[in-house]
């Protein structure tokens, strides 16, 4: 669904009008939860069997949380969304600082601020090439595979146990294949992953164990890959497919395919997003957009996009979620984070930002008005659309 600027400008201004009643009821009343009473809020007015997520950064912004008097943020990050995905406080180098030391301080909060919200939780991440604690990049250098099965076992088993029955997606193994710019094109990352470096022999024996001691640890989470430049038909989501072929071939406990949606206005968008989750979708799978956002070139001086961008903007982070919407399978769909003060684009992507669908004073974007118009649309319970 396309809108003219004007329409989602004006439809943002109403939103903005109303997003400061949220503050007045939030500290005196239960969280909106699915009673699809708000009409202005993303998670209320999404089908049933749709999650809506953010990132949140439970150490940042969520350790501190009194129900009776919440923070800003934290009223809008309960209002809008019925899942979090934590964008740090899960990764090894947060909740394995140490060998045989364990820390889920933070993550423990995440997870508490959403089961007083009437919030899911999709788990991130369990085998990534980045983040990892000090300790692992230096044991790495000397492991065998054995050993680095082992720790990688007991890593996953610890930290999915922890959290079983609370984590309804894991991302098992992240951002695991090479760009086609990188040294040797689209492979696994046999050289930048310390545990599939360790076991570049037979690294896919490894990612499917990872998956198969995931799953005994928590049988009722859904074990999802996950990686950037996924959302279209490409050369790494061909070697994605092929890998989930060969993983459901073996038995293993693959549930869920996430295209992560990090997104450019540098570059055009890949219409084919659809057609991608659909042929993951045919194997069984569910599919998901996981981490979205866009961001936009700013020029030195300049105060904030153009006009033009917002609306490219706009139409970008509705295309992710009518892609989504409209395959059956989609499970969740989640922005990685808000507002533009908590984004991790500047750091990453210098010369870029304005990337989330609300601004620094909690103001709703037309990116984010777009979304809930199709959300609307999409109408409450399982749409037309989805089947």
């Amino acid at each position: 669904m396309r809108r003219s600027l004007r329409s989602l400008l004006a439809a943002t201004a109403v939103a903005a009008l109303v997003l400061p009643l949220w503050g007045a009821t939030a500290a005196n009343a239960e969280p909106p939860g699915h009673s699809h009473a708000d009409k202005h809020a993303l998670r209320t007015q999404a089908p049933r069997d749709l999650a809506i997520g953010s990132a949140a950064w439970g150490q940042r912004d969520l350790v501190q949380y009194d129900r009776h008097a919440p923070t800003k943020y934290q009223q809008v990050l309960g209002a809008q969304f019925s899942s979090l995905t934590p964008e740090n406080d899960m990764k090894w180098d947060a909740v394995h600082p140490a060998p045989n030391v364990y820390d889920f301080a933070s993550a423990d909060a995440l997870v508490a601020f959403a089961r007083a919200n009437h919030q899911q939780v999709r788990g991130h991440t369990l085998l990534w090439h980045s983040q990892n604690p000090a300790w692992v990049t230096a044991a790495s250098q000397t492991w065998t595979c054995d050993q680095a099965r082992a720790v990688l076992e007991d890593h996953i088993r610890t930290v999915v146990g922890h959290f079983k029955g609370r984590i309804y997606e894991w991302d098992v193994a992240n951002e695991i294949f090479q760009d086609t710019w990188d040294n040797g094109g689209v492979r696994l990352r046999t050289e930048a992953n310390p545990f599939l470096k360790a076991c570049a022999a037979d690294p896919i024996a490894l990612l499917e164990d990872a998956f198969r001691w995931a799953h005994e640890a928590d049988p009722e989470a859904v074990l999802f890959l996950n990686d950037y430049n996924a959302e279209g038909i490409n050369e790494k989501t061909d070697a994605y497919y092929a890998l989930a072929q060969r993983m459901l071939a073996d038995g293993v406990p693959l549930g869920g395919f996430g295209a992560q949606g990090h997104l450019s206005l540098l570059y055009g968008f890949d219409a084919s997003i659809q057609a991608n989750f659909e042929r993951f979708a045919a194997l069984g799978l569910q599919v998901a957009v996981t981490e979205a956002d866009v961001r936009i070139p700013l020029q030195p001086g300049e105060t904030g996009p153009t006009p033009e961008q917002v609306a490219v903007q706009a139409e970008r982070y509705d295309a992710m979620l009518e892609a989504c919407l409209n395959v059956t399978a989609c499970s969740s769909f989640t922005v990685w984070g808000f507002p533009d003060a908590n984004s991790w684009v500047p750091d990453v992507f210098p010369g870029e930002g304005w990337a989330t669908i609300f601004e620094d004073d909690y103001t709703p974007k037309p990116a984010f008005t777009a979304m809930l118009e199709s959300l609307r649309d999409a109408t409450p319970g399982t749409s037309p659309r989805r089947g």
